[in-house]
């Protein structure tokens, strides 16, 4: 485990054993990769948060908090001492890759063609190529040619 992992005797897992499970265990609900993926473009505050996702203010509440308590963003008090400000964890950061390939499904499965949607670009302005798996030496892998070894 890493620094900014919840202790294992802090959550429930699904399935211990599997880091898939556990992901979604600690961010796998809609709200929360929301949260992160708003964090990532710059939201601090609970009203960013809120006003970018339509999000109830009860719900918000208790997934920042989850948040805070599972290492994904760090929580500290504005410089005027009036409201509370929400900054990811290197392990909040470690989900960029995530928030893209969920991004880049979306744009495949989730849009009729040619329907509009955002599109992420890097710092020259032209967009992200498809995240593709590579393995061991360098070839592209899906789920035929890979499998899961597990822990005896």
């Amino acid at each position: 485990m890493t620094r900014d992992a919840p202790r294992a005797d802090d959550v429930t897992w699904t399935d211990p054993d599997c880091p898939v499970a556990r992901t979604l265990d600690l961010v796998g609900d809609r709200w929360t990769l929301l949260i992160v993926r708003d964090a990532m473009d710059g939201a601090r505050a609970f009203t960013d948060f809120q006003q970018r996702t339509g999000i109830a203010r009860n719900i918000l509440t208790d997934r920042l908090r989850r948040l805070v308590e599972r290492g994904v963003l760090d929580r500290r008090t504005a410089p005027s001492g009036k409201r509370q400000l929400y900054t990811l964890t290197p392990a909040g950061r470690d989900l960029f890759t995530v928030i893209v390939a969920l991004r880049q499904w979306g744009e495949r499965h989730a849009f009729a063609p040619g329907e509009p949607h955002s599109v992420l670009v890097d710092d020259h302005g032209a967009p992200l190529p498809q995240l593709r798996p590579v393995g061991s030496h360098g070839d592209l892998v899906d789920a035929e040619t890979t499998s899961v070894r597990k822990n005896d």
